[in-house]
């Protein structure tokens, strides 16, 4: 497994975490699949997206006909994508702010130039030392620096992208959101942070389960990285195309049929070497869909992108 996917995304060592995780949901057999079902509508989910660098035309085309937005853990798009995506391709982009260092004022006059961009999406896994790795402390001392920017472009914001994490002491999401809400309203007279939607991340069986355990903070969720990355040698495991897709159909259904959950993103578009068979993408160039992308686009859905 490399260090780093591709695009050059820092890739985590999320199997210590996610087994912790799902230990909590012992009881429920990791090999049923959700009944979930919805009925067929023309068009593409509002909800359905990728998190990859797409950076060129043969991507977006490829994808546009099931997928209705992007990401790529900055600020702005690929210089490689077209300027025209959203008219050409009715896809929308939207831009992250992955921790703390970036230019307030280049921020701003961004999403001032770019008004489509109706959500940002800040913190890219706080909890895990190999991404973002910050503490619920350093976030609320920060977070008002978000809050600035979505008060002066009106863009909602997206975050924390919450996960099981390999940090000290809030490896459990719930932990670490806890600390955070409780250091943000030391902090700031007892309110509570401007939180818009809950980003959520999640590579195991059980993705429902770990949504609801989320649902004490009120918010609606962007599950902005899922797929199924189960590697123990337990039965369970993904390690063919086949399995990937029964996992990839249960979770697109979870998401789809939940209320609370706004928009979702698989992971990734290309990873080379691919040991779980995640990737939608085949070689750079080729404009062409893998077997799962195939899959990914063809899955029901409850809300057509308008």
């Amino acid at each position: 497994m490399n260090d780093t996917d591709e695009t050059g995304k820092p890739l985590p060592s999320r199997r210590d975490a996610l087994a912790t995780g799902l230990a909590l949901l012992a009881g429920s057999s990791p090999l049923v699949a959700s009944a979930h079902t919805a009925a067929p509508l023309a068009g593409k989910s509002v909800k359905r997206g990728i998190a990859y660098d797409l950076a060129n035309k043969e991507d977006l085309r490829v994808l546009s006909p099931g997928v209705s937005w992007w990401y790529d853990w900055g600020l702005k798009p690929n210089p490689g994508a077209p300027a025209n995506y959203r008219r050409k391709y009715d896809m929308d982009f939207y831009s992250m702010l992955w921790n703390d260092s970036y230019d307030h004022a280049t921020v701003v006059a961004w999403l001032k130039a770019n008004p489509k961009i109706k959500f940002l999406l800040v913190l890219n896994e706080p909890n895990l030392v190999e991404q973002a790795n910050k503490t619920p402390q350093q976030a609320a001392a920060f977070w008002p620096g978000y809050e600035r920017i979505a008060a002066e472009t009106g863009v909602k914001i997206v975050g924390p992208q919450i996960t099981w994490g390999t940090m000290a002491g809030y490896g459990d999401p719930v932990a670490w959101m806890d600390a955070f809400y409780a250091a943000y309203r030391a902090a700031n007279g007892g309110r509570d942070p401007r939180i818009d939607y809950l980003g959520f991340h999640w590579y195991d069986y059980g993705l429902s389960g770990q949504l609801d355990r989320l649902t004490k903070y009120g918010k609606s969720f962007w599950v902005t990285e899922f797929a199924n990355w189960h590697w123990q040698s337990d039965g369970a495991q993904i390690d063919t195309l086949e399995k990937q897709m029964a996992q990839m159909t249960d979770m697109v259904s979870v998401c789809e049929q939940r209320a609370d959950v706004f928009r979702y993103a698989w992971f990734t578009g290309r990873w080379n070497p691919d040991p779980h068979f995640s990737s939608l993408l085949t070689s750079p160039g080729t404009g062409q869909l893998t077997a799962l992308g195939k899959h990914y686009l063809s899955l029901p859905f409850t809300k057509a992108r308008p």
